[in-house]
């Protein structure tokens, strides 16, 4: 086992080395694109998830800086995740936001001692149909709390149940809004069209460079569909005085500012309750973490330290809560927009925290009159790219354990809760794990045909093939019955046995047991590393004893033979 070695080094400074002024530019063009992107992006996944706009875009700046500074990818985004959504409602309706707060201090504080002590590669042994159905619940779930806002119903507040969200959005249907049902619409409208209209024509093509019409449309493709739609709506509810809900009527709009430095308000009573939301926190915030940086590894063709990401995502949730902030994690869009900008360090996800500062302390003031359709309409365009919905139309090509353990984690999810999704889909599949490493253990007679000599009278033999453990031991039950007992010997052969656990070894001592008390005996030969390394441990070959642990089949029928001394009428 090797030594336990604590290691902290964030990518940055390996980067800085080789830095210079181009680098620089390019990363300082990737950083004001992803801030830009970033910013309806932080305040709608806030509203969202119960809590006011400025802590979704604090955490932007906080997170995204320390994530930038001291992860171990190149060019990974932190910041506030729709993923978290779903999670953070439910806890600031249950313990409230002062006690989300605290259990996100856990949170990071768990997602460090996993980096400490380098469990990172442990995440990507959570199966793909698990992730892929709780992402895919968690848009529906994104999706239908939306709802409010982009039909402007008069709801004060959205439980958080699945089943009371949709009986409370019936017995509301009756008081939409039109104005705010046309913003949304048009809204979602063009996030959709955006880059459908900015398509280059056939005869553009033909054009010269440097042509208007070219600059132009480089320009426009500079701008993600969501900052158009943010500014337009804001300036349509400004120039037309809108009757809808905004950040500023429903908020009080953002404050002009850095955030104070406060420790949240702390109850002794709630700190056991909060471990399994702060537990559900790291969990997921590893989980999306991890994910995005792979994301990023493809595309890049890089490679990131899974272990300082963890550190340095949980060390972005221990401080980003003093500021008023939420759970961060990785985000996959803002990463690609920022890979996809030219970014090639983490000195564009710092200069990305930083233009939403800039942006903060300037235009503030300008939220006001953002419209919180505008934003609905930008989360629904978010859970559609959060679910991996051509996954369910090919769910036909899969096996049935890959159908339950996909469609169990995506219901649970939606109608019950994350962290039992995540459990019973673990749980399901080691079980589906259990069952198919089992059917791959065979147990078999030996044939006659095989054998260089024939078996002595009295003398079973059998191969096993595969892994003998806890889940597969039932099998070794019928050598010995009374009916299949044999009356001199049972030889297993075991050259093809690849693992055996204290289960098996336990199921053979029982057969050892079992054939002595009728006056036969077992003999083994073949055994490789594994299997012989954990019987002379536990001191099952010396209860065998050596003369019956052979090298292989033939030693062992000769061994056979000679126990009632008719060895010479078997020879080799």
């Amino acid at each position: 086992m090797k030594p336990f070695k604590f290691s902290f080094h964030p990518r940055l400074i390996d980067c800085l080395r080789a830095y210079d002024g181009s680098k620089f530019f390019q990363d300082l063009t990737a950083g004001l694109t992803v801030g830009i992107v970033a910013l309806p992006l932080a305040m709608a996944f806030a509203i969202a998830s119960g809590v006011k706009p400025e802590a979704g875009i604090f955490t932007a700046v906080i997170a995204g800086f320390l994530v930038s500074a001291l992860g171990g990818s190149r060019v990974q985004i932190g910041g506030p995740a729709g993923a978290f959504i779903v999670i953070i409602y439910g806890i600031v309706e249950k313990y409230g936001v002062a006690n989300l707060l605290i259990a996100t201090v856990f949170a990071g504080m768990m997602l460090c001692a996993m980096g400490v002590f380098r469990l990172g590669s442990l995440i990507r042994y959570i199966p793909v149909p698990i992730v892929i159905g709780f992402t895919s619940g968690i848009a529906v779930l994104i999706a239908l709390s939306q709802m409010k806002d982009f039909f402007g119903l008069h709801i004060e507040k959205m439980p958080g149940d699945f089943f009371a969200q949709i009986q409370t959005l019936a017995q509301n249907a009756d008081s939409f809004n039109l104005t705010s049902i046309v913003i949304g619409v048009l809204s979602l409208a063009l996030i959709f069209g955006w880059p459908l209209l900015l398509k280059p024509k056939a005869t553009e093509l033909e054009l010269p460079p440097r042509a208007t019409t070219h600059r132009m449309r480089r320009l426009l493709r500079a701008l993600p569909g969501t900052i158009i739609v943010l500014v337009l709506a804001t300036l349509a509810v400004s120039l037309f005085d809108l009757k809808v809900d905004t950040i500023g009527s429903k908020f009080g709009g953002i404050p002009q500012g850095v955030p104070d430095f406060a420790l949240p308000e702390f109850s002794w009573a709630l700190v056991q309750q909060l471990f399994a939301p702060a537990l559900t926190i790291a969990l997921l915030g590893a989980i999306e973490s991890l994910l995005c940086a792979r994301v990023a590894d493809n595309i890049t063709g890089d490679r990131h330290d899974p272990n300082q990401e963890l550190m340095a995502q949980g060390i972005a949730n221990v401080v980003t809560p003093f500021f008023g902030g939420i759970p961060a994690t990785g985000t996959i869009a803002r990463t690609v927009t920022n890979i996809r900008a030219g970014a090639v360090s983490p000195v564009s996800g710092i200069l990305h925290a930083l233009t939403l500062l800039f942006i903060v302390l300037i235009a503030a003031p300008l939220a006001n009159n953002i419209p919180l359709a505008a934003l609905a309409a930008i989360l629904l365009y978010v859970a559609y790219n959060m679910g991996d919905w051509h996954e369910f139309a090919r769910l036909r090509h899969f096996s049935m354990n890959y159908r339950i353990l996909m469609l169990s984690t995506f219901f649970l999810t939606v109608i019950v809760d994350l962290t039992v999704a995540v459990q019973v889909g673990l749980v399901l599949a080691c079980v589906f794990f259990i069952y198919r490493i089992s059917s791959l253990t065979r147990i078999e007679q030996i044939p006659n045909e095989e054998m260089v000599v024939e078996l002595p009278p009295g003398v079973h033999a059998y191969s096993i093939f595969g892994s003998l453990f806890f889940g597969a031991v039932g099998k070794l039950e019928g050598l010995i019955e009374p009916k299949a007992m044999p009356e001199r010997a049972l030889i297993l052969e075991l050259h093809q046995l690849i693992n055996l656990d204290a289960t098996g070894l336990d199921a053979l001592e029982t057969i050892r047991k079992s054939l002595q008390k009728h006056g036969s005996q077992l003999i083994l030969c073949g055994l490789n590393r594994q299997p012989r390394d954990l019987m002379r441990r536990s001191g099952f070959l010396d209860r065998l004893g050596a003369d019956h642990c052979l090298p292989n089949l033939q030693a062992a029928i000769d061994v056979s033979a000679a126990l009632d001394g008719t060895l010479e009428r078997y020879p080799a």
